[in-house]
């Protein structure tokens, strides 16, 4: 059997600016190199269907990675639906300064757009991978929209046609988008020395499906005095990185920071509402673009709760809770996790009185568009299954995530609908809000 060695080869790249990214030779050599190190240590053995793969098909070919077959290279890429909790357990990474240079969902997401470039991207892939396009045309007749992903024919032919499995749960579009809530409501009247300056970014799923998220942050903010803007915005670009469609990422990328980097020149950092977007813009357009530009935006970015988080940490956050959800079921997303940011949302709903927050850390295995496709919704149930016992077994008045995905998941899971977690703070501000007002303080003596 022959040594692989652990440095990295001339083929290591994970910047799709850099000319040998696109370099097959090279990415072979690293292939090699990572799986080899991956097989010795196994420290992600529990993780995501990737690892189980890779261990036992190097496992039947003698402990050699070097005689891998390239279907089974292509099923441990398959298997791989961009978490990247495994970036945050691994000790061999850039991000750890460690000489292995070690990023397996990166190395993951080359492999895919290499093959894109060299093959095209497939239709369903093109399609999931523009959800702006998909949400213009179902917010065009929502109704009807909504209706067709509910008959049992339409998803049989949807299933056949596309790929997309006829049992999972699709979201819904919203009757209005955010997008015209806010071109018909207007955003509030920015305070004389607002406490911050925020471009919020409430993501293509907020816009044209749940918008609820998005009014409850401007209604958060808001209370939080904060300046508020909504400049043009689209999709960060992540779900055709998942296809392996890098140039239409690129072009998002590239026009998200045409559109706000003036703003954030101006002292606004632009608060995102969903882990993956704030994750793309934070971490992966500066290998999208480059230039010190896109590092400008990018170290501009901050997940919404990261920034109310610091309101509060210099003792401008509004404490002015009027009810309380009680208990509550906290599912912390993996793109929140690997941006090692702390969470957040989980903190500041700890600062509601009555509130008890119980957090539930398991991936649901949604993670893009992964968990839609026919070949894969099954396996994301079953991955997703210790998320949805914890949700279950927290026994919440309320289920909270950030991430509009996992909820989805977690909805088709167990039939409760969680909300973000800037939905919770914007009902506890509120009398009514939850059935439970906050209890009162006690006295203090002689009062």
């Amino acid at each position: 059997m022959s040594r692989i060695e652990s440095r990295p080869t001339d083929g290591l790249s994970y910047n799709t600016t850099e000319p040998k990214y696109w370099e097959r030779a090279g990415l072979a050599k690293e292939i090699d190199r990572v799986f080899d190190i991956c097989h010795g240590c196994r420290l992600c053995f529990n993780m995501c269907p990737s690892f189980p793969a890779l261990f036992e098909a190097v496992d039947r070919n003698d402990g050699d990675v070097l005689k891998l077959t390239p279907a089974e290279k292509d099923r441990v890429v398959e298997l791989c639906y961009g978490c990247k909790l495994c970036e945050v357990r691994c000790p061999y990474t850039p991000r750890d300064g460690h000489e292995f240079q070690l990023d397996f969902p990166r190395l993951m997401a080359r492999v895919r757009a290499v093959k894109a470039k060299e093959s095209g991207v497939p239709l369903r892939e093109r399609l999931l991978g523009n959800p702006d396009m998909l949400g213009r045309l179902g917010a065009a007749a929502p109704a009807l929209a909504n209706l067709g992903s509910r008959i049992r024919l339409q998803r049989v032919a949807m299933e056949m046609t596309l790929g997309i499995h006829r049992d999972k749960k699709l979201p819904e579009f919203a009757a209005e988008t955010f997008e015209k809530w806010v071109a018909r409501t207007g955003l509030p009247k920015a305070p004389e020395n607002p406490a911050a300056k925020v471009i919020l970014f409430p993501t293509c799923f907020v816009n044209f499906y749940n918008t609820s998220p998005g009014r409850a942050a401007v209604s958060v903010l808001a209370k939080n005095r904060c300046a508020i803007a909504c400049p043009k915005q689209n999709c960060c670009g992540m779900p055709a990185l998942d296809s392996g469609n890098v140039e239409f990422a690129r072009e998002q990328a590239r026009a998200n920071v045409a559109s706000m980097l003036p703003m954030v020149r101006e002292g606004y950092k632009v608060a995102v509402l969903n882990p993956t977007c704030s994750l793309t813009m934070r971490l992966e357009y500066p290998s999208l673009l480059a230039g010190d530009e896109v590092r400008e935006f990018s170290g501009a970015i901050v997940d919404v709760h990261e920034m109310l988080w610091k309101l509060k940490s210099d003792g401008a956050f509004n404490r002015d809770f009027r009810s309380t959800p009680g208990r509550v079921a906290y599912h912390v997303p993996c793109h929140l996790k690997a941006q090692q940011i702390g969470f957040r949302s989980r903190d500041l709903m700890r600062l509601i009185p009555g509130a008890e927050i119980v957090t539930v850390d398991a991936c649901s295995a949604h993670d893009g568009t992964w968990a839609m496709k026919k070949e894969f919704f099954e396996l994301s149930m079953k991955c997703g299954a210790k998320a949805f016992d914890g949700m279950r077994n927290a026994e919440g008045k309320v289920m909270a995530t950030d991430c509009p995905l996992s909820a989805l998941q977690i909805e088709q899971a167990t039939g409760t609908h969680p909300l973000h977690p800037i939905e919770v703070l914007a009902r506890a501000y509120e009398d009514g809000g939850f059935p439970d007002k906050v209890p009162e303080a006690p006295k203090q003596e002689g009062q």
